[in-house]
């Protein structure tokens, strides 16, 4: 692998969710590990994954992998981090300073800008930290999907710039506390992130035109904070042997290609590997170590490890699955309301809402489809002519930088308005935090769903983990104003209250029918039935079972479907649909309908 080639220290591995990013950081990790090197896998993934490849409980602290020796790894917990930052700010005070001013200190540090400074704090750690220096030879990032990532990566910069510049006094003095004693930290982890000699990109991708378009962003914006050194890694590749084979593998080889073709210019120049689609999960360490070695040590493989004899192609038990478009059938039903869909990085949400909005609108019911993922480009999805009643049918996304802006604007309008100079510039510098990217985006959110009153509002959200901490803010928030009303009388909505009536909201999870997703959307179920959410159906996206392929690679991997749908239907779900994977990439009117189960013949 020519990524591998005087690998730095520090390596990130990132892209579009579901790329295999995780599984290539840990692949790689031990190789490195295998060849006598002591290394450390970090993933910064609020989702992450990395414990359920080594079936291992890691966590927040460093953590020594089984059977592995010279390998450990770490998952950055941001709530855990937050925890732990809380303390270091408001235990040195407790017991010394009154108890007014001691809670007021921690109703500052309890936001999601707390959360989001302390994970990245730690991150920063690792950059800098010179007993992990000496400890490890290597330290690896398997890091969350692209948006949350460049905002990762990014965030050094920020901060140490609005630092040097002198921070204001409003939303973030809490966490600002402790970050003006890390100033030099973030200098060093600047430096760090912009040395060649020091830190590489690995840009993961698949051979899709949507997943190439959004590393070849990610490649933009990362060398603008010095992120230059980058390799990309094709993942997936259908081999051209199962072709002859197979219809269904034919028409994804001639996608493929057809997507490389056109790659975009800038990742053309890159220096690149390519990986075969392998008929097993990447889960321990065998299978792991197929990865890479599949087409020979140190080179860029593109065929499979050996197939066992073939077998008959699985075929779904019981009744037949039910279809998208059967589930459209209940959502419609109310005429209006809140359809989320959720799920970890690269399973389809986008594509999945973009079809369940187009449905709903064809139906014609008004339809607003949004999304909150920051690498999310609903545009690129729904290439082409509609087909729907453009009254009926709108689109919008969330965009941090447009909303950040419009949230500054609006606070200097009504909070600045009366103030002096001097005060309007101190309001004005700490609107320049990168907090208030956090707080707008929170605002567009809730004044987006405030619209399912009065049509459907069909939100594609970011992957788990980012989506997350954006309902962990809705939580805060909502504390916040119970808090305030309490003992008024008076009535009050707010944006988590919508959420958790499933009347007016309806929460779709999308998984693949894989061990690793199917246990991340089992996980992200706990925690909005924990915050009171409860999920209306799930979707398994992109199965091979449901497709009766005939290829010896594509029944293998259909038959390694078969217990993951099971469990979705049994144990997991009060409903569901199976949505098999498609000949054709689902961008544009006419073939997002595709996935509904009205296929043409």
């Amino acid at each position: 692998m020519r990524y591998l080639e005087q690998l730095p220290r520090f390596a990130f591995f990132t892209g579009k969710g579901g790329v295999g990013k995780t599984s290539l950081a840990c692949a790689t990790a031990l190789r490195l590990a295998d060849a006598g090197l002591r290394v450390l896998l970090v993933s910064t993934d609020p989702a992450s994954n990395v414990g359920q490849v080594f079936d291992l409980q890691i966590g927040n602290q460093i953590t020594p992998v089984p059977q592995v020796p010279g390998l450990w790894a770490l998952e950055i917990d941001p709530q855990a981090a937050a925890q732990a930052y809380r303390d270091r700010i408001a235990g040195p005070v407790r017991g010394v300073l009154p108890s007014e001013v001691v809670k007021s200190i921690e109703e500052q540090l309890s936001g999601a800008c707390t959360t989001e400074i302390a994970a990245f704090d730690e991150f920063t750690g690792l950059l800098t930290d010179a007993a992990l220096e000496q400890r490890f030879d290597h330290v690896l990032f398997d890091t969350a999907p692209t948006g949350h990532t460049i905002r990762l990566l990014q965030l050094p910069g920020a901060w140490d710039s609005f630092l040097e510049a002198g921070k204001g006094d409003a939303s973030c003095l809490g966490p600002l506390a402790g970050l003006e004693k890390q100033r030099s930290q973030y200098k060093a982890a600047v430096q760090a992130l912009a040395d060649p000699a020091r830190s590489r990109l690995i840009l993961v991708a698949r051979a899709q035109a949507s997943s190439l378009r959004e590393v070849a962003r990610t490649h933009d914006e990362l060398v603008h904070v010095g992120l230059s050194r980058q390799h990309l890694v094709i993942n997936g590749l259908m081999p051209a042997s199962e072709a002859p084979l197979d219809a269904l593998a034919a028409a994804v080889l001639r996608r493929e290609q057809a997507a490389l073709a056109a790659m975009p210019a800038v990742l053309r120049e890159l220096p690149r590997d390519e990986i075969a689609l392998m008929p097993f999960d990447l889960v321990g360490l065998a299978a792991l170590r197929q990865l890479l070695d599949a087409g020979g040590a140190g080179a860029s493989s593109t065929s499979p490890p050996p197939l066992p004899d073939a077998a008959p192609a699985p075929a779904l038990a019981g009744e037949a699955a039910p279809s998208l478009a059967q589930l459209v059938d209940g959502l419609a039903a109310p005429g209006q309301g809140l359809i989320m869909v959720m799920g970890k990085g690269g399973v389809g949400k986008t594509s999945l809402a973009a079809a369940l909005a187009l449905e709903l609108a064809r139906r014609g019911l008004p339809v607003h489809l949004s999304t909150s993922d920051p690498a999310a480009h609903l545009s690129d999805t729904l290439a082409g002519e509609l087909g729907v009643d453009p009254g009926l049918f709108s689109v919008s996304r969330i965009d941090p930088q447009r909303e950040t802006q419009r949230y500054r604007e609006q606070v200097l309008a009504t909070k600045g308005r009366g103030l002096d100079a001097q005060g309007r510039a101190m309001l004005e510098e700490d609107l320049r935090s990168p907090c208030t990217e956090e707080i707008a985006v929170f605002q567009a959110f809730s004044r987006i769903i405030r619209e399912a009153g009065r049509k459907f509002v069909v939100m594609d959200t970011a992957p788990t983990g980012h989506t997350l901490l954006l309902l962990d803010a809705t939580g805060a928030y909502h504390r916040e104003i119970a808090r305030q009303m309490e003992g008024t009388g008076l009535h009050y909505t707010t944006p988590m209250m919508q959420l958790q009536d499933s009347s007016r909201t309806k929460v779709l999870i999308v998984t693949l029918a894989e061990n690793t997703p199917v246990q991340e959307a089992a996980g992200l179920q706990q925690d909005l039935r924990r915050a009171g959410i409860e999920p209306w159906a799930w979707i398994i996206n992109n199965s091979v079972a449901a497709t009766g392929a005939r290829s010896a690679l594509l029944r293998a991997r259909a038959a390694k479907e078969l217990p993951f749908i099971e469990a979705v239907a049994r144990q997991h779900a009060e409903r569901y649909a199976l949505v098999p994977l498609l000949a054709e990439e689902p961008v544009g009117a006419d073939k997002l309908q595709a996935l509904l189960g009205r296929r043409p013949d």
